[in-house]
């Protein structure tokens, strides 16, 4: 199901719920029911309550933000090294550079069409994508440079394989969910009780106080969607989380 029939669906059911608990209430009041009479610590809480809320939700979308960030940085960053390792090369004899390229092209090859799937599905790289960045290492290291300009790149191609190498350990790190289950349990379990304190205020059914009530249960559910969607950032944080890779090597297609 796309992410936006899950929020779409979501916005739906609460914004229902939200308003058919105003029409219940209403219709089991009492006729001696008095909405002024709402006591003032219940104002109080209710205030409270949301600006406690509100900071939480705000540092969860704030970390959740940065680790989007930082996933896209790592992606960039592996993608960058692989095309200087590439370009690199074109002073090494033929052999070796082509060597080395293929191995380049193997590994981005293998990284969008095989690997990149099974990282967001389980959050885990591949064991071929570890023997693809070993045999490029090997390649790379094995180079005994002929000419002047060919020793000047040896260092920086052997460098950028290991920038290539930590990038790839991040990219793991950052492919699970970042969220433990507690804070997670603690924004559903605070956006439940911030809209159930609307009704501890005593709305009534004026087409006003509903159309508020619904707009800000509606806005609790969107920043907690937020923090859901950029809480995987390789898997739904980028709109186009391969295109680092193929917008450098665009004939390195899929497998």
């Amino acid at each position: 199901m796309s992410q936006w029939l899950i929020l779409l669906a979501c916005l739906v059911v609460v914004c229902a719920a939200v308003v058919g608990a105003v029409f219940l209430r209403q219709r089991r009041a009492g006729e001696d029911d008095d909405p002024s009479e709402t006591p003032d610590v219940i104002e109080y809480m209710t205030m409270m309550i949301g600006v406690v809320y509100a900071i939480v939700l705000g540092l969860a979308i704030a970390g959740v933000w940065e680790t989007r960030n930082a996933a896209d940085e790592t992606v960039q960053q592996e993608a960058q090294a692989l095309h200087e390792i590439h370009e690199r090369v074109q002073v090494y004899p033929a052999q070796e550079r082509e060597r080395i390229r293929a191995d380049v092209t193997a590994y981005v090859r293998h990284t969008v069409g095989v690997e990149w799937a099974r990282m967001t599905e389980r959050g885990k790289l591949t064991s071929r994508g570890d023997r693809l960045l070993a045999g490029l290492r090997r390649d790379a290291q094995a180079v005994r440079p002929g000419s002047t300009r060919a020793v000047q790149a040896y260092q920086g191609v052997v460098d950028q394989v290991a920038v290539v190498d930590a990038a790839r350990v991040q990219r793991e790190a950052q492919a699970s969910p970042t969220m433990p289950s507690v804070v997670w349990f603690g924004l559903v379990g605070g956006g439940v009780l911030t809209v159930g304190m609307v009704f501890a205020l005593q709305i009534q059914r004026s087409l006003r106080e509903i159309m508020l009530a619904g707009l800000f249960s509606a806005l609790v559910v969107f920043l907690i969607f937020l923090v859901w969607h950029f809480d995987a950032p390789f898997a739904r944080g980028l709109s186009e989380p391969t295109e680092a890779y193929t917008a450098l090597f665009p004939r390195a297609a899929p497998e």
